[in-house]
């Protein structure tokens, strides 16, 4: 006899990128993780920390970090709500928005993480597929039954593409729903929506520390919205949803912006030369604005070169989706890194 509610019976279940063994000598490129270590700044803040101790509870609103992240983005602090990961934003949005059997929009292919939030709430999910230069059509826009919250990931998972904000404005504008744009990977594109937040309440941005800041194993992102819709928010969140370690982590790391100046300049420089070397094996690789490289092939089946990949030790991610095509996911690694990745893959194709 099974407990649980029909819909998480039924439910698969999200499935993360795979995760080595601590001290595996992996070359790991599936997971859009930052090759490179956090600022010095992030160690320091939490030595500091455990110096003081554990024992209370740690700020329930963060208010440092939505101080010092208000500074650098341009927004009041109280604009702003912090997050155990994005992917705890996302959660909060999907549960304060969307009801049992109503619907959640997102673009195909994307994060597949948003269909998974709208089955445990017991709701309805509509894919609407990106155009072929990764566009979205007016019907991204068209309303629709029970239709209550929109995701739009930008830059998208996993083509690195981007719509623009004066686009993404327009779409906000026609949809009679509220949308999060899930910008976890912006720091490594050209431009930003967080200035659209004010110009329009129904516009959420969602960022992470976890890919720009090097922070994927502290858990910390926030959203940045209008004030009503950040009280709104506060009332289903945990009532400690980060702890007194991602909390000063964070705030040290998003104060040290020299740091992320110098490590996305370094990271957009290999982007180049990955993409520019994937393309000369034969790849087909759209410009990318993350810091992954989203390659097709024209002829050569995938699945076999990801596995050749992974016996060698490198792990790149393979991504089949159903009525668009399969494709590798190759994270942005150090140069090294890359070198060893490209080599592997053009033996492979060879065989």
């Amino acid at each position: 006899m099974s407990y649980f509610r029909p819909q998480i019976e039924a439910m698969q279940g999200y499935v993360p990128g795979e995760q080595p063994r601590e001290g595996s000598k992996v070359v790991k490129l599936n997971t859009n993780e930052n090759p490179y270590p956090a600022s010095a700044a992030v160690a320091r803040a939490v030595q500091s920390v455990l110096e003081r101790g554990l024992q209370r509870y740690p700020d329930p609103l963060g208010t440092a970090f939505r101080l010092r992240a208000g500074e650098v983005l341009g927004v009041p602090p109280d604009w702003i709500l912090c997050g155990n990961g994005s992917d705890e934003i996302l959660t909060l949005a999907t549960r304060a928005f969307v009801g049992e059997g109503e619907l959640l929009r997102l673009p195909y292919p994307s994060y597949i993480l948003y269909k998974t939030l709208a089955e445990i709430q017991g709701a309805r999910s509509e894919e609407i597929r990106f155009r072929d230069d990764w566009s979205l059509g007016a019907e991204f826009t068209a309303d629709a039954a029970g239709l209550k919250l929109a995701f739009l990931p930008n830059p998208n998972s996993p083509s690195g593409t981007v719509i623009a904000p004066e686009q993404v404005l327009e779409l906000a504008r026609r949809l009679p729903c509220p949308l999060i744009v899930d910008e976890a990977y912006v720091d490594f594109a050209n431009d930003h929506c967080i200035r659209l937040v004010k110009e329009c309440d129904k516009i959420l941005v969602s960022r992470t520390l976890s890919k720009s800041y090097a922070l994927a194993g502290l858990r910390f992102g926030f959203v940045v919205a209008q004030p009503h819709i950040i009280a709104g928010l506060r009332k289903i969140k945990d009532s400690y949803n980060c702890d007194a370690l991602s909390l000063a982590a964070a705030t040290a790391a998003i104060d040290d912006q020299a740091w992320l100046r110098d490590n996305v300049a370094k990271i957009r420089t290999s982007r180049t030369r990955l993409t520019e070397r994937v393309r000369s094996l034969g790849f087909t690789a759209v410009d990318s604005q993350a810091n992954f490289v989203w390659c097709t092939h024209p002829t050569q089946p995938l699945k076999p070169l990801y596995e050749h990949l992974k016996k060698s030790g490198i792990l790149v991610r393979y991504m089949p989706y159903t009525g668009w095509g399969e494709g590798l996911r190759i994270s942005v690694g150090t140069d090294d890194q890359i070198d060893v990745c490209l080599t592997l893959l053009a033996e492979a194709m060879k065989r």
